[in-house]
C-alpha cells in the first residue's frame, strides 16, 4: 500500500503559492532567488524515485503539463514524465499529458484510498494548494516534504489554511539544501 505524501516549496511564513513565477502571483518566483544546491536536487530525485504515481489538482497540473514534456531533465524528467498522473478536478475534461487521468467522482477519499491499494510506493502530492488543503481536511496526508526557504512574502496561498482542524506530526527527517532547509513530517497515529 503506497502512502501519500505531499511535497512543497514553502515561505517560512508558510507561502506555498506560485514558487517558479508563473505570473499568477504578483510575489511568485521566489523560490529561484535561492540555492538549493546539489542536496535539494538529490532530496527532489529521491522523492521522485520513491514514488509510482502523482496526485495534482487542476492548476498545478496544466501548469506541468505545459511545461514538463519538452523538458530535458535527465533521469528525472524521464520518471516525472512517464509515470501515472492523476488530477483531481471537476473541470477538466481531457488530461493530455502522457499516462494522465482524471478523477472526477467527487469523492476524494475514495480516489485516494483506491491510489494507495493500487501502488506500493508513494503518490506524490506537488504544489496543489487546494486539494492539499483538502486532503489535509480528510486527514489522508502521510508524510509532508517540505523545502522552506528563507523568505517571507507577509501574503500569499499557505499550505495551512485558518481553520485547519489539530493534525500532529513527527519530525522524521531535517537537511540543508544550499540556501534552503528541508522537513520532513509523518502523520502520528491516534
Amino acid at each position: 500500500m503506497g502512502d501519500l505524501v505531499v511535497t512543497e516549496f514553502m515561505t517560512l511564513d508558510g507561502v506555498v503559492q506560485d514558487p517558479g513565477g508563473t505570473g499568477e502571483f504578483d510575489r511568485g518566483g521566489w523560490s529561484f532567488k535561492f540555492e538549493r544546491g546539489p542536496e535539494g536536487d538529490t532530496f527532489k530525485l529521491d522523492e521522485l524515485m520513491a514514488a509510482d504515481a502523482q496526485l495534482l489538482g487542476r492548476v498545478t497540473y496544466e501548469g506541468f503539463a505545459a511545461a514538463w514534456p519538452t523538458i530535458e531533465a535527465g533521469e528525472f524528467g524521464v520518471k516525472f514524465n512517464e509515470m501515472p498522473k492523476f488530477v483531481v478536478s471537476k473541470t477538466l475534461k481531457d488530461a493530455t499529458w502522457n499516462n494522465s487521468t482524471v478523477l472526477d467522482s467527487g469523492d476524494l477519499a475514495a480516489d485516494v484510498a483506491m491510489l494507495k491499494e493500487r501502488f506500493e510506493g508513494n503518490i506524490l502530492v506537488s504544489g496543489s494548494t487546494q486539494l492539499v488543503q483538502s486532503l489535509l481536511a480528510l486527514d489522508l496526508v502521510d508524510e509532508l516534504r517540505l523545502m522552506v526557504f528563507p523568505v517571507v512574502l507577509g501574503a500569499g496561498k499557505r499550505l495551512f489554511a485558518d481553520g485547519t482542524d489539530t493534525t500532529t506530526f513527527e519530525l522524521v527527517e531535517t537537511g540543508q539544501t544550499g540556501q534552503a532547509s528541508t522537513l520532513v513530517f509523518r502523520r502520528k497515529n491516534g
